[in-house]
């Protein structure tokens, strides 16, 4: 009971003592103020002073006092006096103040401090009092007294070890926040309440409150201009020297400190709050003055750019783009004598061309550019990539050296690196020995980055418009429902219809919206990849996590029940409704019928879609969790997989059957010496065995019809409409050898916790893709009422419509309507057909309305090693042969390397008889890479553009441990 009682009073009471926002409630009583909408955001005893006043300041002094001293009591209560567990109790306060509170805790751990040990209080008092009269620095004395502090415990407390310890952990977390949040005491002293200004003048010290391009700067305050400065001089790169002047500061204190002369310049820019971020640059709307040489100019200089917030052009500017009315920081910078000078774009804004940098430059200052006034130089550069060395090919001729713009090349693509493939626009100054960054900002009109890294996978091919029309207000919907559970009221203002599109009739993720989506759970950018295909993903920020830390849990709550959740879904929804389904034929229901039909699954998919969205999820993060290799984990219940085997083990029946039955006669090859390859059907049929292996086919048809080339895609015939392809399928494993599955140890600890998850991930698989078929059968029976009617002119017609349009041409269809129905799909077919001409499809599209062009494809080196991500380890040397669909289907080799644009449901038979794999998509988790470890051949998935670089016939060696395709050029195609 005592134990019990103990944990109840550290780490629950306390750290809700923590978070009981008293400051904030007497603010709002007093002098109503929200304190965490005023100035810094933090609601502490500095802001209750600076924005209430005096009085409403010592009532904050006070209420936080009493939490102090109040945790401290708690803890005597149950543990000995002045004990370790006291200072524990301040640490646990100080976290939910923190994390809850949106304050220090400075004040709570003086007060509670206090009580534990008044004689080393008074020691820490004297020094810091000394230190702060003496230096006038607040920053030394504050610092000075969370090293001194645990010093002195040391010396009064030498043979208490816990107690040590929990001084440092108590110093160390208050040093951590203080990194954290931005300090009251740099708001500016007039902005202060009259009654508070003496008191913080006095805090405040000698002026070294004024901040710099070296501290790391938060742009909700010093805006985006500033803090990236900031940011790109703290990863080395070379950045004029530079001083900031909040809003509403003084700046008398930054000009005291600046000697502008004739000799030693300097720059006024504006860094106004929502400037250069990624939906809006504001770009030449503000103020920036060059040339600054005195104090009196200096102070000049400083309101005109302040001033020039509130011009017409820019208020303009801001309402237009629906930005909230915020502050204008001040950027004062050293200038730099420039010999040549310019801007660069990480990518063409214009051509948006994949590979192309485009550099704007002359000898003089980059304000010459910016300001439209002169016609610069303007270079073409691009950056290859080989063996991990760079490259640089420059097109354009003038006055600036080929070293200077080669520099900046790899300056601009180096610093769209740092910020996650986010194109990047930069002015930039060479002084004659220095290349400097002047500003670096997004290119707002390549925003946003779509990507088909992940979407290849998810759903790759072209997509018909019905297709889609479905498709993403599922997916879209589910997305973002998960992400709304962890982000709360922080989803609001994002659109999670926009997390995918369709450009050239190929499926893309909005990489922008979701690194926004997942900076905003604290997690880094890169996450979507590490989820969905084990990628490596950067650690998280902390203290974004824990803020996040009430909808991680109900995230972590669902994916703990998700087992329980959808075996109860399953038993209660789905399979009723898959049974109901089954028998009831589509052929004789009325369009009216067929609708309503079609909501039921759509009703059904939504929740279906919910679940093959998080089981995958769920797998690869226990598996990443449990450092579970894939080759210890079982897919054995993923339908592709299982449907393969027991293909696989009929035809080893039908082959021995038939062998036996033939005549002795042998085969001039050996290889089919047992059967006849063209009437192996006809051949079973003629005996008792045989009928019975062609009933088992029948029942395999019946059992796996619902699969396809694309499972995710319902314009694609499943098996069951076109049983040729399985039948095609089932003679080619007849015909060779039978590849042998891996013998694989599996791991019972850790492995169980993740194998729970891929076998559910399998049953998921199994009933999304069985009501999409469903759904598919609806569409085509359908169809095939509106082929007799004349509506439609040919088969597939119903897919290049969207399901709105369909659902109004059932309950309310109108004459105009109908009369331009044909040339609406012979509009899209047309789209349809110039996109399938496209190859390759463009890895990345920047912006909503890109241009069609022809994407660069270098031309192939002697022995070029292509890179992908390995997804199925061995090595294997074979001769390339390139499927771009499974409409012919062809002859496997024994040395055959399957080269595919993506690893679906549907190629599984295929896969399994190739010596390697190599793939344009897909990842460790897709559909090729699994069945490729279970058979154990060698695959490389994510190869960029593999079947239209590589050809048939082609040599290659690939190693699926280091995901290396090596083209061997000695031995060209035939």
């Amino acid at each position: 009971m005592f134990e019990l009682r103990g944990f109840l009073v550290i780490f629950v009471i306390c750290p809700l003592l923590g978070a009981l926002p008293l400051i904030a409630w007497i603010t709002q009583a007093l002098s109503k103020k929200q304190l965490a909408q005023l100035g810094t955001g933090n609601v502490g005893v500095s802001a209750a002073f600076y924005h209430g006043g005096t009085l409403v300041g010592t009532l904050a002094v006070l209420s936080e006092a009493f939490k102090g001293i109040a945790a401290v009591l708690l803890a005597r209560a149950v543990f000995d006096d002045g004990s370790a567990w006291e200072l524990l109790a301040l640490i646990t306060l100080v976290l939910g103040r923190y994390f809850v509170g949106r304050g220090a805790g400075t004040t709570n751990v003086v007060w509670g401090f206090a009580v534990h040990d008044p004689l080393a209080a008074i020691f820490v008092l004297l020094l810091a009092a000394i230190s702060f009269t003496i230096i006038r620095s607040r920053q030394a004395a504050k610092y000075g007294v969370l090293i001194v502090f645990p010093i002195i415990v040391k010396v009064l407390h030498s043979e208490d070890g816990f107690r040590l310890l929990a001084a440092i952990a108590l110093a160390g977390l208050l040093a951590w926040i203080y990194n954290q949040i931005p300090d009251d005491l740099d708001l500016s002293v007039t902005g202060a309440s009259l009654d508070s200004q003496t008191a913080m003048n006095f805090l405040r010290g000698d002026g070294v409150s004024v901040l710099t391009l070296d501290d790391e700067l938060d742009a909700a305050f010093v805006g985006n201009k500033a803090a990236k400065l900031a940011e790109i001089k703290r990863w080395g790169y070379q950045v004029p020297k530079g001083w900031i002047l909040l809003p509403y500061e003084d700046p008398q204190n930054l000009i005291d400190i600046l000697q502008p002369s004739e000799l030693s310049p300097l720059v006024v820019r504006s860094s106004a709050v929502g400037e250069d971020t990624d939906t809006a640059s504001a770009a030449g709307l503000y103020e920036s003055i060059l040339n600054v040489t005195t104090k009196q100019g200096l102070l000049s200089a400083i309101n005109r750019t302040q001033a020039s917030y509130n011009n017409a052009p820019a208020a303009q500017y801001r309402r237009d783009k629906n930005l909230k009315e915020a502050a204008m920081a001040v950027l004062v910078q050293q200038q730099i004598r420039s010999v040549y000078s310019g801007v660069a774009f990480s990518r063409d804004p214009i051509t948006q061309e994949v590979d192309a940098i485009i550099i704007e430059a002359l000898p003089g200052s980059p304000t010459q550019i910016v300001s439209g006034r002169v016609t610069p130089e303007q270079y073409r550069a691009f950056v290859v990539e080989s063996d991990n060395v760079s490259f640089i090919h420059l097109e354009g001729q003038g006055k600036v050296p080929q070293v200077i713009l080669k520099q900046v090349a790899y300056l601009v693509r180096h610093l769209e690196e740092r910020y996650h493939g986010v194109p990047q626009d930069i002015e930039w100054s060479y002084d004659g020995q220095t290349l400097w960054v002047l500003q670096a900002r997004p290119i707002t009109t390549l925003l946003p980055i779509w990507t088909r890294k992940i979407a290849a996978e998810v759903i790759p091919g072209l997509i018909r418009p019905l297709t889609w029309s479905i498709n993403r207000p599922l997916t879209c919907g589910v997305w973002g429902g998960i992400f709304a559970v962890v982000l709360g009221e922080r989803s609001l203002g994002l659109d999670f219809n926009e997390t995918a599109t369709l450009h050239f009739s190929h499926a893309y993720f909005n990489a922008t919206l979701l690194g926004q989506i997942f900076r905003r759970m604290g997690l880094p950018p890169e996450s979507l990849e590490f989820l969905t295909r084990g990628a490596k993903m950067s650690p998280p920020h902390l203290d974004t996590t824990l803020r996040n830390l009430p909808g991680l849990l109900k995230l972590l709550g669902r994916e703990l029940s998700l087992k329980q959740d959808f075996q109860r879904d399953n038993r209660r929804k789905f399979m009723v409704a898959l049974s109901q389904l089954s028998q009831e034929p589509v052929d004789d229901l009325e369009a009216a019928q067929l609708l309503t039909r079609i909501d039921y699954i759509l009703e059904l998919l939504q929740k279906a879609t919910y679940y093959s969205i998080l089981a995958p999820l769920s797998a690869a993060l226990r598996q990443s969790i449990f450092k579970v290799k894939d080759l210890d984990i079982n897919n054995s219940q993923t339908p592709e997989v299982a449907a393969i085997t027991a293909l696989q083990k009929l035809a080893t029946e039908a082959k021995q059957i038939l062998y036996i039955n033939t005549t002795t006669e042998e085969s001039s090859t050996g290889i089919a010496s047992g059967f006849d390859p063209d009437n192996v059907f006809e051949d079973l049929a003629v005996s008792t065995e045989g009928q019975k292996i062609l009933a088992e086919f029948q029942q395999l048809l019946q059992r796996y019809g619902y699969l396809s080339e694309v499972g995710t895609d319902i314009a694609v015939p499943t098996w069951k409409e076109e049983p040729e392809i399985v039948k095609s399928l089932f003679v080619q494993l007849m015909l060779g050898s039978q590849p042998e599955k891996s013998n694989k140890k599996r791991r019972p600890q850790m492995n169980m916790f993740v194998q729970s998850r891929m076998d559910i991930k399998g049953q998921v698989t199994e009933v999304y893709s069985r009501l999409l078929a469903e759904l598919r059968w609806c569409f085509v029976a359908l169809e095939k009422q509106w082929l007799d009617d004349g509506l439609l002119q040919q088969r597939g017609d119903i897919f290049f419509l969207e399901f709105e349009e369909i659902r109004q041409l059932i309950t309310a269809a109108n004459p105009e309507m109908v009369s331009r129905l044909q040339v609406l799909i012979l509009r899209r077919r047309s789209q349809l057909d110039r996109d399938r001409e496209m190859n390759p499809i463009p890895l990345l599209v920047y912006g909503n309305t890109p241009p069609v062009i022809p994407a660069l494809m270098p031309a192939l080196a002697p022995d070029q090693i292509l890179q992908g991500i390995p997804a199925s380890p061995g090595q294997a040397t074979g001769r390339v042969k390139v499927l771009r669909n499974l409409q012919d289907i062809p002859e496997i080799e024994s040395d055959t390397i399957l080269v595919v644009p993506y690893t679906d449901s549907g190629w599984a038979a295929l896969l399994i008889r190739a010596k390697g794999i190599i793939s344009d998509a897909g990842g460790r988790l897709s559909h090729g890479a699994i069945l490729a470890r279970e058979y154990g051949i060698p695959a490389i998935m994510d190869v960029r553009n593999a079947t239209w670089v590589l050809q048939d016939g082609q040599r290659v060696r690939i190693d699926g441990s280091r995901g290396i395709v090596e083209i061997d050029n000695d031995l060209r195609p035939d």
